[in-house]
């Protein structure tokens, strides 16, 4: 048997999609990422969402639209709190737009922000919460707007492993005041590559339709936040007043995105149904901590922080990967420990005890949009004559 990390979750209707896009002869976005774009606000639960290319550039465009707010904008040097356990493009905008980033450690059992530490770190030069929803689990987000309630700190939320958790019945990636998400192959649907913005803010909204687009006026409404638009189209045409990026998704994106979305109330059923049985066999075995939801999880994968010093992480590794079952670290491990941080400006808040025993022990093994009970059946067999 091989347990894989992820797996395709398309048929026939993503091929026709592409079939359909291929004989318009426009393969540059168009109408069909923008259905897409409508389809995925409502799903969501976002008043808008911009699609783009990936989920990074996704991250890069809501940093870079806190710039170019009218109101309280985002100024380098400005401290950014973020969890010491994430993706390295959760981290990089922030340096790239030179925010000092503020890593604090994380909870052992959910994988997010350790709320005590939280709320120790948060000072009076906190600008931005960067809330990272790890492996579809929610954070405690009642606990994170009573801490910045009253506070001049904007919420975002890196939502790109948890399309569908939910917390309090709000769609995760709708709290805050931008939410990203990615649809890159082993998430939890795919559209090739991509990734797509959410706001409920109108002025935020023609920010992100800017800067995907170099920075033009071109995709904007004629009633704008951002400028008066000239009636001669021709002045329009390559009208410039953000320096942005090209980060655009290409038709097919939207097309493919169109039919995954149909399908995906399914996907998340059979991960919940997935996870119900992984904690079932799990929850008991006291070698290990495996992940604690926090509301509804959409359940990204499975993972496992060995609490049994006895057993070593490689003899593990080695044995799962020769039973032909696939592992990884969880997400990148304690990012505050790579040798990239020598770039940022950055300061560490604490021991990051957490983070580094999840850096040391931990790893994690995929969920699927399918049901995988043979498969937990058969990691259960090999975990359990470790």
């Amino acid at each position: 048997m091989h347990y894989e990390l992820a797996s395709s979750s398309w048929d026939n209707k993503e091929l026709e999609a592409i079939q359909a896009v291929i004989k318009t002869d426009n393969y540059t976005m168009g109408d069909c990422v923008k259905q897409f774009e409508i389809d995925f606000a409502k799903f969501t639960q976002n008043k808008y969402c911009v699609m783009v290319n990936s989920g990074s550039s996704a991250n890069l465009l809501a940093i870079a639209a806190l710039f170019y707010k009218k109101e309280k904008p985002l100024k380098r040097g400005d401290e950014v709190i973020v969890p010491a356990v994430s993706w390295a493009t959760t981290y990089y905008p922030l340096y790239q737009y030179g925010l000092k980033l503020k890593f604090v450690d994380v909870d052992l059992e959910t994988l997010n922000f350790n709320i005590e530490e939280l709320r120790k770190a948060v000072t009076d030069k906190t600008r931005l919460i960067f809330a990272v929803n790890l492996l579809g689990n929610p954070n405690d987000f009642d606990e994170i707007n009573n801490i910045i309630k009253g506070k001049n700190i904007y919420l975002l939320e890196d939502n790109c492993e948890s399309l569908g958790g939910l917390y309090k019945n709000k769609q995760l990636g709708s709290i805050g005041l931008t939410g990203t998400y990615s649809t890159f192959f082993s998430h939890h649907m795919a559209t090739m590559e991509g990734g797509l913005i959410g706001t409920d803010d109108e002025e935020l909204y023609h920010l992100l339709l800017s800067l995907r687009s170099h920075g033009w006026t071109r995709h904007l409404p004629k009633e704008n936040k951002l400028c008066v638009k000239l009636d001669f189209s021709f002045d329009e045409s390559f009208r410039f007043i953000l320096p942005g990026y090209n980060v655009r998704p290409i038709e097919m994106m939207g097309a493919i995105g169109i039919e995954q979305l149909k399908k995906l109330p399914d996907f998340l059923k059979y991960r919940r149904k997935n996870a119900e049985y992984f904690q079932k066999l799990f929850k008991d075995d006291s070698r290990f901590i495996i992940q604690r939801e926090i509301e509804t999880s959409s359940w990204f994968g499975f993972s496992f922080i060995i609490k049994d010093k006895n057993l070593k992480r490689e003899d593990i590794i080695k044995k799962l990967t020769k039973a032909n079952i696939d592992t990884r670290p969880i997400v990148a491990g304690n990012f505050a420990r790579k040798e990239v941080v020598k770039w940022f400006d950055y300061e560490i808040f604490g021991s990051l005890k957490n983070a580094d025993a999840i850096d040391k022990y931990g790893f994690f093994v995929g969920n699927h949009q399918f049901d995988i009970q043979d498969k937990l059946d058969y990691l259960y067999d090999i975990m359990h004559g470790l």
